[in-house]
């Protein structure tokens, strides 16, 4: 995010959209006049992201905004205004140091054909890799077919389309032990697997770079469940695509950030090797301090840790289907 950002509450008169107070040497996540979080300088001065990927061991980084700032909910218009300040800054600080990060920008998705006109800007003129977008958007899945001219968009220009969760489902209910952020997360990322897959949106779009992160949330776990739910009631599950869910696997993307070996080595034998790349939810403390300790060199080969780490994700982020 930017070290300075408007306040966009006073701007637009509504809303808690998200503001940046320096407070006796904080950095405060404002959201409205409340605080959201407390940050450190690391997720807005690159000179704190250097020391931090010298010292675990990370040459680039895909530089991508935090959810809270995509503003779904807000008008079409405003959230165009808020975006582009955002992607500015992505690329602006990706022009300057182009041998340590490459950006993703953010785009409106509550309007579609603004959105469209942000993912150009963000590729043609930026010169971003592609885009973040969330789970859902104001509740609707990424199935809806509102957002099938965005897909359609992404895959003409050939760029990136990073999925984060993000407004989890059920949130309201679980708000104690963090819980959101421990179930609701994964349950989020699996939620927009399956819709892109039962939506028809990788049979409609084959040529879409697609990762998700979290190491595709529950869905590698759970996809057993998925496909047998498949089989045995397609008239529920498979009413807009009749290809089972196990087909794709191989045609999208996810990061290796599950936190546990056992966890890597089942998602490398289910997504497959060229799928996976390193992720790292940096700065936030659910994230891994050092990204891709999992690789153990005595478990897998040095073919594919340097795939997971680095090939993989210049296949996903500039021109190969997984």
């Amino acid at each position: 995010m930017p070290e300075h950002m408007p306040n966009w509450v006073k701007r637009f008169g509504y809303g808690d959209f998200i503001h940046l107070e320096h407070r006796n040497c904080q950095a405060c996540m404002m959201k409205g006049d409340k605080l959201f979080r407390q940050v450190d300088a690391n997720c807005f001065r690159a000179e704190d992201r250097f020391r931090d990927m010298e010292r675990t061991g990370i040459d680039k980084q895909v530089l991508s905004t935090i959810p809270v700032l995509f503003n779904y909910w807000a008008k079409a218009a405003d959230a165009l205004e808020t975006s582009r300040f955002l992607n500015d800054h992505i690329a602006e600080t990706t022009q300057q140091h182009p041998d340590r990060f490459i950006g993703l920008g953010t785009v409106p998705l509550q309007d579609p054909d603004s959105a469209i006109d942000e993912l150009h800007r963000c590729v043609r003129e930026l010169g971003l890799a592609g885009v973040e977008i969330g789970t859902n958007v104001n509740g609707l899945n990424l199935s809806d077919p509102r957002f099938r001219p965005f897909f359609e968009a992404a895959e003409k220009l050939q760029c990136a389309l990073f999925i984060h969760p993000w407004e989890m489902m059920g949130e309201e209910q679980m708000q104690d032990y963090w819980l959101p952020w421990l179930v609701g997360m994964p349950a989020e990322t699996t939620r927009a697997i399956c819709s892109l897959i039962f939506g028809g949106i990788f049979e409609s779009f084959p040529r879409l770079r697609i990762a998700f992160a979290h190491g595709g949330g529950s869905f590698p776990y759970t996809l057993g469940r998925i496909q047998h739910g498949f089989d045995v009631r397609p008239d529920l599950v498979a009413k807009h695509n009749n290809i089972a869910p196990e087909n794709y696997l191989g045609k999208f993307w996810v990061d290796s950030l599950v936190h546990d070996p056992k966890a890597l080595s089942f998602l490398i034998n289910s997504i497959g090797e060229h799928s996976i790349c390193v992720g790292s939810d940096y700065p936030f403390p659910l994230g891994e301090e050092f990204p891709g300790h999992l690789l153990n060199p005595t478990i897998y080969s040095q073919e594919t840790i340097a795939r997971i780490r680095s090939g993989n994700a210049q296949d996903w982020l500039f021109g190969k289907t997984a």
